[in-house]
C-alpha cells in the first residue's frame, strides 16, 4: 500500500475533547498524530459539524480541525 499522507504519523492514545459551537464539547480519542492531522476514536459521529477545534485533555493544546474522512466510531481530520 502505498502512503499519501504529506506527514507522518505517530501512535498514540490521548483523551481530548471536539468543541463546536462556544460550549458543546464531544469526548474522544486521539489515535494517531501528525503535524497535519490525526485519527480520533469517537462514541458516534453524528452531530459533529465539519469544523470544530480539538483541544488536547493532557496539555490542553488547541487545534482548529475539518473532517477529511469518518466511519462509524473514527474521524480523520486535517489541521488548518
Amino acid at each position: 500500500m502505498v502512503e499519501r499522507r504529506r506527514f507522518p504519523r505517530h501512535r498514540v492514545f490521548k483523551g481530548a475533547t471536539i468543541a463546536f459551537d462556544h460550549s458543546a464539547g464531544i469526548s474522544c480519542t486521539v489515535r494517531n498524530w501528525s503535524e497535519g492531522g490525526a485519527c480520533l476514536d469517537v462514541e458516534c459521529p453524528i452531530g459533529i459539524p465539519s469544523e470544530f477545534v480539538l483541544v488536547i485533555d493532557a496539555d490542553r493544546s488547541v487545534k482548529h480541525s475539518r473532517i477529511i474522512w469518518k466511519s462509524a466510531h473514527r474521524l480523520g481530520v486535517a489541521f488548518h
